[in-house]
């Protein structure tokens, strides 16, 4: 057996709305909506009484997906950190490739977006940045700019 394919990322929002408009700016397009419940839920993700809704987001080019969700039940947990640092364990971060950064990073700021450090230069190849984005997800914008 061999990999196909990546399929997706999956990540938990508080306010599926709010995090759906955040990628639509970015320039993510909505592939699909769902309600997820019934049994075949809770065995998939070994919860029980799962009720979600989810979002299925699709890059541009329809290679990279991100499937948001929003649990009404079990109640979504955390640790109430909402701004994690870049060297937090687990899942690090999603990175986006952009056409010009500054741009972006200022129509996702109207959506909550919060710079982590600063939009830092690679040579003459990328200037890249991190940002927090909606309930505490860190991204990564890049934009080539040696070609």
């Amino acid at each position: 057996m061999t990999l196909q394919r990546m399929d997706n990322v999956g990540i938990v929002v508080e306010d599926l709305a709010a995090a759906v408009a955040f990628f639509t700016e970015l320039g993510m397009e909505v592939e699909g909506r769902a309600e997820i419940e019934g049994l075949f839920a809770d065995q998939a993700v070994g919860l029980d009484g799962v009720r979600s809704d989810i979002a299925m987001m699709r890059t541009p080019d329809g290679h990279g997906k991100l499937e948001l969700a929003q649990y009404h039940s079990p109640t979504a947990i955390g640790d109430g950190s909402h701004n994690p640092p870049p060297n937090t364990l687990g899942l690090h971060r999603v990175m986006f490739a952009v056409d010009d950064i500054d741009d972006t990073i200022a129509r996702l700021r109207r959506h909550g977006a919060e710079l982590i450090g600063e939009v830092a230069q690679y040579k003459d190849i990328y200037r890249l940045c991190y940002l927090h984005g909606p309930s505490g997800i860190v991204l990564a914008l890049a934009e080539e700019i040696g070609r």
